[in-house]
């Protein structure tokens, strides 16, 4: 899947850009969409972040991934003055990285940049966390967010991946992501389920396969465990597949913002964006290899000039054509007709 001979750093600012826009598009229990707000948090704020990211992850796209985050960070906060999509940029910005290497598949090239995470790393996502603000950290005892890190980055997410879901994709190397979202949205769209329906089933899919973390630092691990099994119960009817399943999702919807404050599955949201991101990016790359080579679209038939008829008068259909002539034709009545004056009023 790797982007680095076919479209480089562009395709994988704009398919950023486009996870982020295709999910706040769906209709997720709990969590910000079209038409849906939540306190503070609005689908205008989310739809400008999308397009904030896309100059960061185009022109830092190869650099570190602590200054992508950094920058990316930044970049959000021009434009919006709350916490939309720290989480967002913190799972992209090791997949960006991922996308744009060479050499095995993108799991492989994913480890090697986990790995190559460093202490500058870290300061600079640091950095981008308190410039972000986000809400229910607290403070710890090791590698406090609130302290300049003394480890690098992948150590600072494995202290940190009980109690928070990016943490922990750091740290099982995207385990969830590659084996939970991005398989359910494959699985959804090689059924041909609308983009939008098919992203809403990932995102309560993802929400009913554990607590979301989000949840348990603001309100709670009974909470987040409690909102884990109504996903479920939600999912074992269909989900966003079935009547009955979306009749359980809705009322999912109006009874976590219904609660004061709202109860908000961001942590779900955030690994279904990266979900979506893997997904742009395998589907363009299947879809560009899937041409013949030495064409950019495919091969062409050559089929012969359809002549048109000129259109005629009457009520019924036109009338058969004739039959096309075998016999030579006479070279006299050939050059007679050449000579003809057109008729009176013809141009």
């Amino acid at each position: 899947m790797s982007l680095e001979t076919r479209h480089g750093t562009a395709m994988m600012a704009a398919a950023a850009q486009t996870a982020c826009l295709l999910e706040v598009v769906a209709p997720k229990p709990g969590n910000v969409s079209r038409g849906h707000d939540l306190p503070g948090l609005t689908y205008r704020d989310f739809v400008l972040s999308a397009y904030a990211i896309g100059p960061a992850f185009s022109r830092f796209g190869r650099a570190r991934v602590g200054r992508l985050i950094l920058e990316a960070v930044r970049a959000t906060r021009r434009h919006v003055r709350t916490n939309t999509n720290l989480g967002i940029i913190l799972l992209l910005a090791p997949l960006a990285r991922a996308a744009l290497g060479t050499g095995g598949t993108i799991r492989d090239r994913l480890r090697r940049v986990l790995l190559d995470l460093d202490v500058r790393d870290a300061r600079d996502a640091y950095r981008a966390i308190r410039i972000a603000g986000p809400g229910g950290l607290g403070r710890v005892g090791r590698q406090d967010v609130r302290a300049t890190p003394t480890a690098t980055l992948l150590e600072c997410m494995r202290l940190a991946q009980e109690r928070d879901a990016v943490a922990c994709e750091y740290a099982t190397g995207f385990a969830v992501t590659f084996g939970t979202g991005l398989p359910t949205l494959h699985r959804l769209r090689d059924r041909h389920v609308p983009l939008p329906q098919a992203i809403a089933q990932t995102y309560l899919t993802l929400l009913a396969s554990r607590p979301d973390t989000l949840i348990a630092r603001r309100h709670g691990p009974r909470a987040a465990e409690r909102v884990a099994r109504l996903a479920r119960h939600s999912l074992r009817a269909g989900g966003f597949l079935t009547e009955r399943g979306r009749t359980l999702s809705e009322r999912l919807d109006r009874r976590l913002r219904a609660e004061q404050p709202p109860l908000n599955p961001g942590a779900s949201a955030d690994l279904t964006v990266a979900a979506i991101f893997l997904w742009l990016l395998d589907d363009g790359v299947r879809t560009t290899r899937a041409r013949p080579r030495g064409s950019s679209r495919g091969r062409r038939t050559r089929t012969r000039p359809v002549s048109r008829a000129a259109p005629r008068r009457g009520d019924g259909p036109p009338p058969p054509r004739p039959p096309r002539r075998r016999t030579p034709r006479d070279p006299r009545r050939t050059v007679r007709r050449r000579g003809r004056r057109p008729p009176s009023g013809g141009r």
